[in-house]
């Protein structure tokens, strides 16, 4: 499915969602830094660990805002939500005015406002696509989202030090003008989302939360999918924790090609650069190819490979190996990098896409709220058995995932024989 042909909401939000997630990347990547210098290590880390609860709890209640009032107004509002919050947080860095705690709360306010519009934007494109070509156009986001990540960070490295008040304003106005796009030219695409009864008080709306969720958790295939989903992210999530702390302290000083002396630090560096090309050049590419398979294999194999990284990171100490490995860990990424999508579209009915998605986020969330035990675990068993534990974490996801695809394949035979 050419982009071409794609639906206007779709074409609409590539482009933009291009724009303003450029901008967010380019400070994200440095607020572990402001915030530590801020507040201090330890005070930081338990600050982002809270506002990252929040943003759970955001996700949830967003995946059923989208299905009760409608995918277009809720990403409209997430996104001017952030661009207020990032716009305050702007004032708090500027050269007028300080405040490192208004920042982390405006912070906090933006990312509970992304996590409102996620599970809305994901629920569109199940709303629009037909189910054969979902993998693709998910792959296409998901490539939109990497090259931002790449070109972003490169950007605010170069500006983040002195001008971090005009990164900020600059995020501000991109949401702005995202939001003020999104109104202007999406059309609503919720099933039943003008005519269905509004809740309004709110005792009524907690127990329909939990009611409409506890119908989530009863879907035995989704459920283990989450528990697959969480057990998995242990491995990829070390891109940004375990991994540049073994390259920094395993390799000293390697010269490449006889001119170019690279440290650790300098090494991490080029297998993130590797990594971003890898996934901007190949995604479409690999999800074009998973689709001649069956879904259990691509995300059986995905979790294989990881766990095969995992054990050839411990076993590694060149730069050039690195790359070697870090070339596979990036194809255990791509191999279901569009499925994962499609495949929740496919179990969600159709007047709960949102919360469906909402809920499918909790392998990324619970899975970036556990990852950082890693780094505790080096101390005490050392970084072989370290990466060989997150392994078998890797191969345990398979075998879930095995049992999630047997799961499905029963309640599907069954559907047949009462029909």
């Amino acid at each position: 499915m050419r982009i071409r042909d794609w639906d206007r909401n779709l074409k609409v939000r590539l482009f933009g969602e291009a724009l303003m997630n450029t901008t967010f990347w380019m400070f994200f990547p440095f607020m572990a830094i402001y915030f530590a210098e801020s507040f201090g290590k330890e005070t930081a880390s338990v600050l982002l660990i809270v506002s990252q609860v929040f943003s759970v709890v955001a996700n949830l209640l967003g995946g059923y805002c989208a299905d009760m009032f409608g995918r277009k107004r809720m990403m409209v509002l997430s996104a001017y939500g952030q661009g207020a919050a990032f716009f305050i947080f702007a004032l708090a860095s500027s050269p007028w005015w300080s405040s490192p705690l208004v920042g982390f709360l405006c912070f906090t306010f933006a990312g509970i406002c992304g996590a409102f519009y996620w599970p809305a934007s994901q629920a569109m494109v199940a709303d629009v696509v037909p189910e054969k070509d979902r993998s693709h156009v998910f792959a296409v986001f998901y490539t939109s989202v990497n090259v931002s990540v790449v070109i972003g960070p490169t950007i605010g490295g170069l500006f983040y030090a002195n001008h971090r008040f005009a990164l900020l304003l600059a995020a501000a106005c991109s949401c702005f003008a995202m939001a003020t796009l999104l109104a202007k030219q999406l059309r609503e695409t919720a099933p039943l989302a003008a005519g269905r009864k509004k809740v309004e008080e709110w005792p009524q709306f907690w127990r329909e939360q939990l009611r409409q969720y506890a119908v989530i958790v009863r879907d035995r295939t989704f459920f283990l999918f989450i528990a697959a989903g969480v057990l998995v992210a242990q491995t990829f999530m070390q891109l940004d924790l375990l991994i540049p702390v073994y390259t920094k302290e395993t390799i000293e000083g390697e010269t490449l090609w006889g001119r170019f002396t690279i440290d650790g630090t300098s090494a991490f560096g080029l297998l993130i650069a590797e990594n971003g090309l890898l996934v901007v050049l190949g995604t479409v590419m690999v999800a074009r190819y998973m689709e001649r398979y069956d879904e259990r294999w691509a995300f059986i194999g995905s979790s294989i490979l990881y766990g095969v990284t995992m054990w050839l990171f411990s076993h590694t100490t060149s730069i050039v190996g690195l790359m070697l490995v870090m070339g596979l860990f990036t194809l255990a990424e791509l191999m279901t990098a569009g499925l994962q999508q499609s495949f929740v579209s496919k179990l969600a009915p159709e007047d709960m896409r949102g919360q469906y998605f909402a809920a499918a986020s909790l392998r990324f969330t619970i899975g970036r709220m556990l990852a950082p035990f890693s780094l505790a675990a080096v101390t005490w068993i050392g970084y072989t058995w370290t990466f060989a534990f997150l392994g078998i974490l890797a191969l345990a996801s398979a075998g879930l995932y095995a049992w999630m695809f047997q799961q499905a394949g029963r309640a599907q035979r069954s559907d047949i024989s009462l029909s």
